[in-house]
């Protein structure tokens, strides 16, 4: 073999060993673990922002309304208590699950 082929071999496993190492090196870098950390953070902020927007909407169908009697203002609770439960479980399972 002539002398530029074997330098060209050489250079090219140099290349190739350089691309493993920085692979390697990027793989196990703690920026490359905080990318999964960001985005659990993401999805606690965005569960965070639904159970927020959730419990306004309760709270303003759990008040008493004009010309509501007794009697269907505790039925319209009971309602919307079970269907705010189930919001907030499809909220978690949404996000969670």
């Amino acid at each position: 073999m002539n002398n530029i082929t074997k330098k060209i071999i050489v250079y090219v496993i140099v290349g190739a060993l350089q691309i493993g190492l920085g692979a390697s090196v990027i793989e196990a870098s703690p920026q490359y673990k905080g990318l999964a950390a960001m985005q659990q953070q993401d999805d606690d902020q965005d569960r965070h922002e639904a159970e927020r927007i959730e419990n306004e909407r309760h709270e303003r169908a759990m008040e008493r309304r004009p010309n509501e009697s007794d009697r269907e203002w505790e039925e319209r609770q009971n309602r919307e208590n079970e269907r705010h439960e189930r919001n907030l479980a499809r909220i978690a399972h949404t996000i969670w699950g």
